[in-house]
């Protein structure tokens, strides 16, 4: 006769299994809502000065980030009439294209000669066509070389200068109707760099990868829960829960309109993973129990009892872990962190809400009840348990070892971000911006904000300009950049313009005349278009704009310091501020936030796991062994990294906190079977060994299916995430030696338990 406890859960389970089906089918919906977002200014540093003063500044002038640079590449050289006919119409078609504004490239450009009148000539002149002249003139033009011909005289190059912050749809359109005008023309090569082509590719590349890893995950669950628990009831009840509770998370972020953004291409993996760890620790304990009885109430009962409050723990430290992301000033890392610490505290609740009542209707396989003595684990895991303790002093001396080389190399990561260092070599993207990176100035965007704190003087004083200039040549001939956008530029060309283009003539005027001339002409309202992409309406503040060469934010940084020294020389008696800005600028400034970011929300992750430890065994021993194994991981990949040379960014920085997150399960298992075993009164070795035996089979499997599903990251295009796939599995894997090996000699060295109360 069934028990009264077992009659109600009989009944609730129905009622249990039919909200949860409801609930599913409702966040299946709420997932075809989910968007994609690859959007730059998200990795600009929140709740920042220089972020609102760029903000502010952008208002001012325009976007330093939404164009295009088009290289096309002829290899017999470009001063070819039939080749320059072809760039002039393709000029031409581009302009034709909604969301452009504006088209440049060497054959729609003039010259300006500032006479008795202003005139202009075309630097291709089609109808009188002399390409020796024509092409000695443009290379004596230093704004022109390597701005719209490459200095080797093999491609020109086509500016789009395109409406500002458009949307993914738009930016595809833009794309498809550029190639498609493009392929009318045949060019030998044509190469197209820009942050909308980039969030083409990278949105396509992330539906691409989200597709992909669903597939593999898929793929290995059925695999892993097939070797596991050899049965199809093995196979398919884990499933149900481990797919749901992926479900209901997208689900989730489609209801409150939070798109997937590129770190969170890693959302299927990583959900897999921690899943299959709950899901094998509970069904794990489940069929252990159904060796002891037939009776699958009284295994569901123990297997609750028994790995219940590990579980809880292990998800509420894996999403600490997660939620302490929170810490790094990137959006885009704030939301991975919150929506994978809310996906841990789902796949929780599903696990231990769905599976018993599955346990309860569908028991588990015969072969199961058949097979109750000479485990295959429990022999394993009981000759390497006595091996440890043999080997005591051999485990602490070689973990003291490996601590202190991965301290060592720990010392030797450097952070450093490029614009495009997130894709491997290979990839055509890739490819195509580091030809325009080396041969047209660079594509990295550099914006100088200069303001005339004397408002009565405003810009176009004499003295102020030729401070600028100074800075100007400092800029170009030190510090490697190309100006696009300044103002003392576009006067040097309009007073070199007033000597028929002659070079020595590209300097600021030394007669007043030239300087009312210039004034009137660049004020005019034939120019105004063009002046207010260089001075604000207030004329106190103006724009040098320009770009360098993609070196690295480790570079660019130590450039950034040695010219701002420079310009605290060139205030003009203290009438001029200067301010770096731009987008390259302010995600560069993230990575110097992201160390110490970094090592806040670690720390704030440790202290509380350590917190919790201590408070459940009320032992400040036991709070110390516990961190010991976890932290070793994460100095060991730390070291890895430093070794081999994987640099910190934006991108490889999730890695610790996801390790510690995830590798901290398994000592809370460890430990909370063994402080369950204690409860009952048994001896500290006897608790030791039982507790042992009976997790180490789950830390095992668990590791190997985490292990495998971060493996399915190295098939991801996205060089972060492929280090993050590499470095999470290795972390794992050392966890999981620290936990088999250094935890139990920790505690038999360190930890005396007191005696308390037996449970019965």
């Amino acid at each position: 006769m069934k028990k009264i406890g077992e009659v109600s859960f009989r009944k609730y389970s129905r009622i249990v299994l039919f909200g949860l089906f409801i609930a599913t089918l409702f966040f299946v919906y709420q997932a075809t809502r989910i968007g994609l977002d690859y959007d730059f200014e998200k990795f600009y540093p929140t709740s920042d000065p220089e972020t609102d003063f760029f903000l502010e500044y952008r208002k001012k002038f325009t976007s330093d980030n939404d164009f295009l640079l088009i290289g096309i590449e002829r290899k017999d050289g470009v001063f070819n009439r039939k080749f320059l006919k072809k760039v002039h119409d393709f000029t031409n078609d581009l302009t034709e294209i909604k969301s452009v504004d504006s088209v440049a490239s060497i054959t729609n450009q003039e010259e300006i000669f500032i006479r008795a009148i202003i005139d202009t000539r075309p630097y291709i002149d089609f109808d009188n066509l002399d390409l020796s002249r024509d092409s000695a003139n443009i290379f004596s033009k230093q704004e022109l070389v390597n701005s719209f011909v490459a200095e080797d005289g093999k491609s020109v190059c086509v500016f789009i200068r395109h409406k500002d912050f458009l949307s993914k749809e738009k930016s595809d359109q833009l794309i498809d109707e550029l190639t498609a005008k493009a392929n009318k023309y045949n060019f030998e090569k044509i190469r197209i760099a820009g942050r909308t082509i980039g969030q083409k590719y990278y949105i396509d590349k992330m539906q691409d990868e989200m597709l992909l890893f669903v597939a593999l995950s898929a793929v290995l669950v059925v695999l892993f829960l097939a070797i596991a628990f050899k049965s199809i009831w093995g196979v398919l009840i884990p499933q149900l829960v481990i797919f749901s509770g992926m479900i209901w998370l997208i689900g989730l972020m489609g209801l409150f309109e939070e798109p997937i953004n590129i770190i969170l291409t890693v959302l299927p993996s990583v959900m897999f993973v921690v899943s299959m760890s709950d899901v094998i620790h509970l069904v794990s304990r489940y069929l252990d129990a159904l060796r002891t009885t037939e009776l699958p109430f009284e295994a569901i009962k123990t297997a609750v009892r028994e790995v219940g409050m590990a579980t809880f723990l292990t998800s509420v430290t894996t999403s600490i872990g997660f939620f302490s992301l929170v810490f790094v000033r990137v959006e885009p890392i704030q939301v991975f962190g919150v929506v994978m610490g809310i996906g841990v505290l789902i796949a929780f609740f599903l696990t231990f809400l769905t599976l018993p009542v599955l346990f309860y209707f569908f028991p588990g396989p015969k072969y199961v009840r058949e097979k109750k003595k000479d485990h295959f684990w429990r022999k394993r895991l009981e000759r390497w348990f006595v091996v440890i303790l043999r080997k005591r002093g051999r485990i602490l001396i070689v973990s003291a070892v490996v601590i202190l080389l991965s301290i060592f190399g720990l010392l030797k990561i450097e952070t450093n971000n490029l614009l495009m260092d997130d894709l491997s070599k290979d990839e055509p993207l890739k490819q195509d911006f580091d030809y325009l990176d080396k041969n047209y100035g660079g594509v990295r965007p550099f914006e100088l904000a200069v303001t005339i704190k004397d408002t009565s003087l405003g810009v176009w004083d004499k003295e102020i300009l030729r401070t600028i200039d100074t800075v100007e040549n400092y800029l170009t001939e030190v510090y490697g950049l190309t100006i696009k956008t300044s103002l003392v530029s576009a006067i040097k060309i309009g007073h070199r313009s007033m000597y028929s283009g002659m070079p020595e003539y590209y300097k600021l005027p030394t007669r007043k005349r030239n300087w009312r001339t210039l004034k009137r002409g660049l004020t005019s309202d034939r120019a105004e278009s063009i002046y207010r992409l260089m001075v604000d309406s207030t004329n106190t503040m103006m724009r040098i704009g320009g770009t360098i060469p993609d070196l690295g934010n480790k570079t660019v940084t130590a450039m950034d310091d040695k010219l701002r020294n420079y310009l605290r020389t060139k205030t003009c008696d203290g009438k001029i501020d200067y301010q770096i800005t731009g987008t390259a600028h302010l995600i560069d400034k993230n990575l110097s936030y992201l160390s110490v970011s970094l090592v806040k929300g670690l720390a704030v992750s440790i202290l509380i796991v350590a917190l919790i430890m201590g408070l459940i065994f009320s032992s400040g021993s036991i709070l110390l062994i516990s961190i010991v194994p976890n932290v070793v991981p994460l100095l060991f990949i730390g070291g890895v990294m430093g070794y081999i040379g994987v640099e910190l960014k934006i991108s490889t920085a999730i890695i610790f906190t996801i390790a510690f997150g995830i590798a901290v399960d398994d000592t809370i298992h460890l430990l909370g079977k063994f402080r369950y075993e204690l409860m009952k009164g048994r001896t500290r070795m006897y608790a030791l060994k039982r507790s042992y035996m009976t997790t180490g089979k789950a830390m095992i499997l668990t590791t190997l299916i985490l292990c495998s599903g971060f493996a399915l990251l190295v098939f991801s295009s996205f060089l972060g995430t492929f280090y993050l796939g590499v470095m999470l599995c290795l972390a794992l894997f050392v966890a999981l030696i620290a936990d088999l090996t250094l935890l139990p000699v920790l505690i038999l060295l360190f930890y005396t338990p007191k005696k308390s109360k037996k449970l019965e």
